[in-house]
């Protein structure tokens, strides 16, 4: 009869170690709301308990830190509550119910701006969450706007998808003239609603190709394409850093889908202008404000 007890006692230990390497291995997702106002929202669902945003901020943290101690991958998703509102009536969920933001949670991260916890304090943490949100519905509106251009009535082509394929080879025409080092480069485009803005972060070695992470090459190229498209007055700066060396920058503007080089003294009043108010501002000390460099013409044209 012991031993029929200690028998089943050592399956018990067995199932909890399996059931617990399971559990470090199932990734896990936490909604976040970032600011207080979105917090607020939220407080009007009695099922909703917390009180104080600061301190809901800080269980927010421990979780994560306690989910980290116990090996599980943890992405954290920003909660909009009017999203979250539409998600229920359109899924007919009562949005009352912790259930239904545990389900509009797990939607977030199949399809919304994630950003993995790796220990971060949640002061940084959540400029990262708002960064990727705005960059994603930047992405998801330049995207519908090149969907809608339809085709060229003078070549029959797919006037967003040529317009893309363009942005695509200058974009790598860039990095390829680049060099090496660590590059910050920014596009700005406006349209007739939107001042769209792409940045992409990309590091090269003297030997081989930049490192690019699709995603971030796509959100770029999309943004450069609403400018080649609709032949809008936009811009590209890349600014380099490389070790043992001053900063560079270089600029240039969008023209009839091209990338026209500005000159150093361009550069430099763009640089050290106020965009908002057009004031000078004082130059940084150890960058050099540059030319851009020719990116050549053998690209594939665009409908114009």
């Amino acid at each position: 009869m012991a031993h029929i007890k200690q028998s089943r006692r050592g399956r018990q230990r067995t199932g909890t170690s399996m059931r617990r390497a399971l559990r470090r291995e199932a990734p896990s997702t936490v909604g976040l709301l970032a600011d207080a106002e979105d917090f607020a929202a939220m407080r009007h669902y009695r099922s909703f308990t917390f009180e104080d945003h600061t301190v809901y901020l800080q269980q927010v943290e421990g979780l994560l830190q306690t989910l980290a101690a116990q090996g599980v991958h943890t992405t954290v998703a920003l909660f909009d509550p009017e999203e979250y509102a539409e998600f229920c009536a359109e899924s007919g969920l009562e949005p009352d119910a912790g259930t239904s933001r545990s389900r509009f949670t797990a939607e977030l991260a199949a399809g919304g701006a994630t950003v993995a916890y790796t220990g971060q304090p949640i002061a940084t943490l959540i400029p990262q969450l708002v960064s990727g949100a705005v960059r994603r519905a930047t992405w998801e509106y330049a995207t519908v706007l090149l969907a809608g251009l339809g085709d060229c009535a003078e070549c029959g082509q797919d006037i967003g998808r040529a317009a893309f394929d363009r942005a695509s080879h200058l974009l790598m025409r860039l990095l390829e003239t680049a060099g090496p080092g660590t590059h910050h480069i920014v596009c700005s485009t406006p349209t007739e609603s939107e001042q769209l803005l792409a940045v992409l972060h990309t590091a090269r070695d003297t030997d081989g190709p930049a490192r690019l992470a699709s995603s971030e090459g796509a959100e770029f190229a999309t943004v450069l394409a609403v400018g080649v498209a609709l032949e809008t007055r936009g811009g590209v700066v890349l600014r380099t850093t490389a070790p043992g060396a001053q900063d560079r920058v270089h600029g240039w503007r969008l023209h009839r889908g091209s990338l026209l080089p500005l000159t150093a003294g361009e550069v430099f009043s763009a640089y050290c202008t106020d965009a908002d108010t057009g004031e000078p501002v004082s130059p940084e000390s150890g960058v050099e404000y540059c030319a851009g460099f020719d990116l050549g013409a053998d690209a594939p044209k665009d409908h114009h």
